[in-house]
C-alpha cells in the first residue's frame, strides 16, 4: 500500500492549479518555542488553502464523459473551493453542497470559480447527506473531501515539497487533522523517504475523533463536534485515512480553542499573515508538544493549512489570544463593599496590568468583581496571585479556563435578577441563520419565562447563546422533553460558580 501511494503523489497532476507553496522560517516562532520552526505555507494557494491539491487530482483522472457529466461535493468551505476550481479548469460542472449556515463569503467564493451552490442543513452532516442524494438521483461523480486515495494522493505532494525544501535535520512536521486527508498524504509519503521524521496530528479538544479513534484502535463517531476550528470540525474520520494514520502517524495533540487563538496571533506577529484557525492549529500543537515535553534547539515543521477566515471572527481570535498564549488570568475576586477597597484591591495586584474590570453594586458588604490580569507568559504567576489574594482575606476563583464566563458572564457583570425565581441557565449553540431564534421560541412555546439571553457574533457558523430561564420544579420532565426535541446542543451551567458570583 505505502508504495502505491508513492507513485500516485509523484505522478499526481495538482500543479495545473496549485503552487508549490514555500516552506518559510519563523525567527519569531523559533526564539519563542526555543526550537527552529518552519511554516509550509499553504494559506497561499489560489483558494488560500491546501484543498485544491486533492481536489483537482480526483477530479483530473475522471473520464471526459465523467467531467463533461458534472461533479458534486459537500463543503463548508475550503473543500468547496477546490472542487469549483478544478471544475473551472477541467470544464466540468460542479454542485456543492453547502449548509444553510455557510457565511456569505464562503458561497460568493465558490460561485465566482463557476460552482452551483445548493444551500442544505444546519451543518456538514446533513449537507453530506444531500449531496450523496444527488450523485445518485444524477448520476455524479462524488468528491469526498478526504477518504479518497486520489485526494489523499494529492495532499500527499505537500510532503514531497517539504522533502525537497527541507534537507537538513528534521525532528517533527505537525499537521492539523480534520478528516485525515492531507495528515495520511504527508505522513505516507515522508516515512517512506525519511522515516525518522515524527508525523504529529493535531486536534482542537472538541473535535479529536482521530485521536479518540487511535486510542480505541477503530473509529470512533463524536456525538458533537466544536465549530470553531470549522475547517476540521469532523465527527468521524475516514476509513483508509484511518488505516493509514494507524501505520504511519507518530502522535497525536489535543489543544484547546484559546491556544488556537494564541496561534493565530503569534504567526501574524511573526509573518503578518492572518491564518484561520484550522490552519493555525498545527502550530497551536507545535508549541504544546514541545513545551509539554520540555524540547529545544529542534527542528519543525507546521502546515499552515488556510487563510479563509472571516473577518468577525478576528474580534473573538483577538480576545481569546491572550488567554490561549497565558498573558491574561481571568479571576472572579469577592472584596468589602466599602471606599478605598478597590484601591487596596490593585495594591495587592503590584506590577501586574489590570485587562479587563467588570464591577456593579449588588450586596452592601461585598463586591464581587470580574478583572483580567496581564501576566508573564509560561510561569506560575497566575497560581501565584490567587495565593496572594486569598492569603490577604479575598475569596479567588481563577476563570481562565471557565468557557462560559469568557464568553458570556464578562459582558453581564451586575445583571441579577432577585425576581427570577425557579431560574435555570444554558448555553444552547443556534445556527447562524435567519429564523434559529424563532425555531426556538416556537418549541419553546409560552410555557416558561425568558430571564436571561445574551449573544454575540464571533462570525462562526453557529452562534453561541447563554439562556436563562424560570422553569418550576415540577416543570422538569416537560422542559427536558423540549431540549430533546429542540434539535441544537446544549448544556446546563445553573451550577457554574460565574452564575452564582454574578447572576444568579
Amino acid at each position: 500500500m505505502p508504495q502505491k501511494y508513492l507513485k500516485k503523489i509523484l505522478t499526481t497532476r495538482v500543479y495545473d492549479v496549485a503552487r508549490e507553496t514555500p516552506l518559510d522560517y519563523a525567527p519569531i516562532l523559533s526564539r519563542r518555542t526555543g526550537n527552529r520552526v518552519w511554516l509550509k505555507r499553504e494559506d497561499e494557494q489560489p483558494v488560500f488553502s491546501f484543498k485544491c491539491r486533492g481536489a483537482y487530482n480526483k477530479m483530473a483522472g475522471l473520464s471526459a464523459a465523467e467531467l463533461k457529466k458534472g461533479v458534486v461535493a459537500a463543503s463548508a468551505g475550503n473543500h468547496a473551493q477546490g472542487v469549483a476550481l478544478a471544475g473551472y479548469r477541467l470544464s466540468a460542472p460542479t454542485t456543492i453542497v453547502m449548509p444553510r449556515t455557510t457565511p456569505q463569503i464562503k458561497v460568493d467564493a465558490v460561485r465566482s470559480f463557476g460552482g452551483k451552490v445548493v444551500l442544505h442543513g444546519d451543518n456538514y452532516d446533513a449537507a453530506y447527506a444531500h449531496a450523496r442524494e444527488i450523485a445518485t438521483q444524477r448520476k455524479l461523480t462524488f468528491v469526498h473531501p478526504y477518504d479518497d486515495p486520489e485526494v489523499i494522493a494529492g495532499q500527499g505532494t505537500i510532503g514531497m515539497e517539504i522533502i525537497k525544501q527541507h534537507t537538513g535535520a528534521l525532528d517533527a512536521v505537525f499537521v492539523p487533522v480534520g478528516g485525515g486527508g492531507l495528515i495520511s498524504g504527508i505522513a505516507v509519503y515522508i516515512k517512506q523517504l525519511r522515516p525518522e521524521v515524527k508525523i504529529i496530528g493535531v486536534e482542537p479538544e472538541d473535535a479529536d475523533a482521530m485521536e479518540r479513534s487511535l486510542k480505541a484502535g477503530k473509529r470512533v463517531l463524536l456525538d458533537h463536534v466544536g465549530i470553531f476550528a470549522d475547517g476540521v470540525a469532523v465527527r468521524q474520520v475516514g476509513e483508509e485515512t484511518f488505516k493509514l494514520c494507524k501505520q504511519f502517524v507518530d502522535d497525536m495533540v489535543v489543544v484547546t480553542n484559546d491556544e488556537i487563538c494564541a496561534a493565530i496571533k503569534d504567526i501574524f506577529e511573526d509573518r503578518r499573515s492572518i491564518l484561520e484557525p484550522a490552519g493555525a492549529l498545527a502550530y497551536a500543537g507545535l508549541k504544546r508538544y514541545a513545551e509539554g515535553k520540555k524540547l529545544k534547539d529542534k527542528n519543525f515543521i507546521a502546515i499552515a493549512s488556510g487563510a479563509n477566515v472571516n473577518f468577525d471572527r478576528l474580534r473573538y481570535v483577538a480576545e481569546r489570544a491572550e488567554v490561549g498564549e497565558r498573558r491574561e488570568a481571568i479571576f472572579a475576586v469577592t472584596i468589602p463593599e466599602r471606599p478605598g477597597a478597590l484601591k487596596q484591591f490593585c495594591t495587592i495586584l503590584g506590577d501586574h496590568n489590570i485587562t479587563e474590570f467588570n464591577y456593579r453594586f449588588a450586596d452592601p458588604k461585598a463586591a464581587h468583581i470580574f478583572v483580567g490580569v496581564q501576566i508573564p507568559p509560561d510561569t506560575a504567576d497566575a497560581k501565584k496571585l490567587v495565593a496572594t489574594l486569598r492569603s490577604q482575606g479575598y475569596a479567588t476563583l481563577d476563570m481562565t479556563d471557565n468557557e462560559m464566563a469568557k464568553l458570556h458572564i464578562r459582558h453581564l457583570v451586575g445583571g441579577r435578577a432577585p425576581n427570577a425565581v425557579n431560574e435555570i441557565l444554558y448555553r444552547f449553540e443556534f445556527p447562524e441563520r435567519p429564523g434559529a431564534l424563532m425555531n426556538f421560541l416556537d418549541k419553546m412555546g409560552g410555557s416558561w419565562n425568558i430571564s436571561l439571553f445574551h449573544y454575540r457574533s464571533h462570525g462562526a457558523d453557529f452562534g453561541r447563546v447563554l439562556v436563562g430561564m424560570q422553569v418550576p420544579p415540577q416543570d422538569k420532565k416537560k422542559f427536558q422533553k423540549f431540549l430533546d426535541t429542540l434539535g441544537y446542543e446544549y448544556a446546563e451551567e445553573t451550577g457554574n460558580p460565574a452564575y452564582k458570583l454574578f447572576l444568579s
